[in-house]
């Protein structure tokens, strides 16, 4: 999959919709304060954090994808969100932020990332004491849902106690789950059906 290629076409009125409901699911997860800071991991266009930008203080917005941060500091700009800053940036590099967050937050990334352990860790590693970590991602599946991608290389999707299991190991506390969103995709013609969890989890 090219994040790149992709970024110009990406802010579609159905993942803009399914953003807005995904970052209310956030908000009403967590205990949220106008003074926390945030990070988005794996932000893309930004569009879950355009719906979270008014909870937060500030709110780092991180990619690897240089086209995706391009098509988000444009966003950012037009509409002058002055505590919103992008960042094409690799986060397994330890040294590459020098701060931490009060909650870290991704949306539909885990499964393109090979080693969850490692960014489990990183993500602990990021969080302040009292900290939130919200994670939304598939539901473990058949691989279906990337069926027209066949370079993708990443996880069917997740097992919701599995992957708690590592939470837990990584420190985590306060471990919650559970499925909120539920959807349709057509593929070739096909309607796949395709859910979303959210996980919490608090470093203490």
């Amino acid at each position: 999959m090219s994040f790149d290629n992709d970024a110009k076409n990406w802010d579609t009125d159905k993942r803009n919709e399914r953003a807005k409901i995904i970052a209310n699911e956030i908000s009403k997860s967590i205990d949220m304060s106008r003074n926390h800071s945030a990070m988005e991991f794996g932000c893309g266009t930004g569009l879950v954090s355009f719906h979270l930008q008014d909870k937060f203080r500030s709110i780092a917005l991180i990619d690897s994808s240089k086209g995706m941060i391009d098509i988000l500091n444009s966003k950012i700009n037009e509409y002058k969100m002055d505590n919103m800053t992008a960042y094409c940036i690799d986060i397994s590099d330890k040294d590459v932020l020098d701060r931490k967050f009060d909650v870290i937050y991704n949306s539909m990334v885990l499964h393109h990332i090979h080693d969850i352990k490692a960014i489990i860790s990183s993500f602990y590693e990021l969080l302040n004491k009292d900290g939130y970590l919200c994670i939304v991602d598939l539901n473990e599946e058949d691989g279906s849902f990337h069926r027209e991608y066949p370079e993708f290389d990443g996880h069917n999707g997740f097992n919701q106690d599995e992957l708690k299991h590592i939470l837990s190991s990584a420190g985590f506390k306060d471990i919650e789950s559970n499925t909120f969103f539920y959807d349709k995709k057509m593929i070739e013609g096909q309607s796949i059906d395709y859910s979303l969890f959210l996980i919490k989890a608090r470093k203490y």
